[in-house]
């Protein structure tokens, strides 16, 4: 990242209480943006926030009000926002027939309906400026589906056409619009859905460097960024190949 063009900028991190979250909002912060945090413990959220010199806004994401009014909250303070970083997500792993309501109903509130929320709401000054960059952390089971994680893998596959098609509606004005697909991240994330990640491969990165690369395409004008960068392969044989993918997936899980 380039210290120079982040100097000044106000951005808001979302998830930023541990994990992606926490490791984007250092790197801003040290490369002098103005940085709110959001995350759901308020405790940790205020360590990070701590250590970086940013400014902690607790906030549960899977309530669209309170969504809506923690981008009011961050525009009535600092006026625009340069940076969005849409990392908050929960997970669930199971069958769909394990799931009750209210686990359906906060997984698509939290790594879709917020996302889109807070779009929209530092859009217009993004527009108005002619600048701005959106950052959306997906997941490669929003491109290749995961089994036992239907919910999950569909709330991310809406996320990721939902930036294809927001990239596409702001081009031309300034807007740069770039989604993370990540395979398995060192987060606290597989704890917290209940169940531990269970293969060799791919390995998990560093929460830091899925930070860096998300940073990096955002800095970069990117419109995706893959990590490790060889599960493009599997990306393209699923769009090329739809009927052989399906048939080595099935095979080898």
């Amino acid at each position: 990242m380039t210290s120079r063009r982040l100097a000044g900028a106000v951005a808001l991190v979302t998830g930023a209480s541990s994990g992606i979250g926490a490791a984007a909002a250092r790197r801003l912060a040290g490369a002098g943006a103005r940085v709110f945090l959001s995350g759901r413990d308020p405790e940790r959220l205020a360590a990070v926030a701590a250590a970086s010199g940013g400014t902690a806004i607790p906030c549960d994401l899977t309530d669209p009000e309170r969504t809506k009014a923690l981008a009011g909250r961050v525009l009535d303070c600092a006026g625009r926002v340069d940076i969005l970083v849409n990392n908050a997500g929960q997970g669930f792993a199971g069958p769909l027939t394990g799931m009750t309501d209210a686990q359906i109903q906060a997984l698509v509130a939290a790594n879709l309906t917020a996302p889109m929320l807070l779009a929209r709401a530092v859009l217009p000054g993004m527009l108005d400026r002619g600048s701005g960059r959106l950052g959306f952390v997906g997941s490669i089971a929003g491109r290749l589906g995961v089994r036992e994680e239907a919910v999950y893998a569909g709330t991310k596959a809406g996320l990721s056409v939902f930036a294809d098609s927001l990239r596409k509606e702001t081009t031309g004005r300034g807007i740069v619009v770039t989604e993370l697909v990540p395979a398995v991240v060192d987060t606290p994330f597989f704890a917290r859905r209940g169940r531990p990640y269970p293969r060799r491969r791919p390995r998990p990165v560093p929460a830091e460097r899925a930070a860096d690369a998300l940073l990096t395409g955002m800095l970069t004008g990117r419109h995706e960024v893959c990590l490790p960068r060889w599960m493009v392969l599997p990306i393209a044989v699923r769009a090329t190949l739809p009927a052989t993918y399906r048939r080595l997936a099935d095979r080898f899980g």
